[in-house]
């Protein structure tokens, strides 16, 4: 990789420190910790609304909801069509204006809920890539510091057979 380029990444993994040169620049970047705990600053950065949001999406969304709602379906249109004679007949007015209201009401709670959680994902994301690169860059030195130390190890066994070779 290009030093120049290498500069720029680090740079912008530390935050644009600026006149360091390369050798500090990846100092700093083995000290200073890149990734973010993104659901501990989520949590941290949540309102109240967003913790209703997504309380309703996790209800709405279970298995519970959806067998508590068929039930509560059954149980309504069997009291209207034998026990209630006049209170919701058949085309079950009432319950389509009951379906809609709540069905108007949870669609935009849920998409709060999944909007949020988009961003979330977003930030995920971005903190996997930073971190992918200081990785890179770290793996790039320790090769570039091997191959130095094994050029350095192959001088030394050289210098070594050549002082042998002419002591015998």
């Amino acid at each position: 990789m290009d030093k120049n380029k290498k500069k720029e990444i680090v740079k912008m993994l530390l935050k644009n420190k600026e006149d360091i040169d390369e050798e500090e620049l990846m100092e700093l970047l083995f000290d200073q910790p890149i990734a973010v705990d993104v659901d501990k600053l989520d949590k941290n950065n949540m309102k109240f609304s967003d913790k209703v949001a997504d309380k309703i999406t996790q209800i709405a969304g279970s298995w519970y909801f959806i067998i508590g709602f068929t039930l509560f379906l059954i149980i309504w249109i069997v009291l209207n069509v034998y026990l209630w004679d006049n209170v919701d007949p058949y085309p079950f007015i009432l319950l389509n204006l009951l379906l809609s209201c709540i069905a108007a009401l949870q669609a935009p709670v849920i998409m709060m809920s999944q909007n949020r959680q988009a961003k979330k994902d977003s930030l995920r994301n971005q903190n996997d890539y930073r971190t992918d690169l200081k990785s890179e860059l770290i793996l790039e030195q320790l090769h570039d510091q091997i191959e130095k130390l094994s050029l350095n190890q192959k001088k030394i066994l050289k210098l070594l057979e050549d002082n042998l070779t002419k002591n015998d």
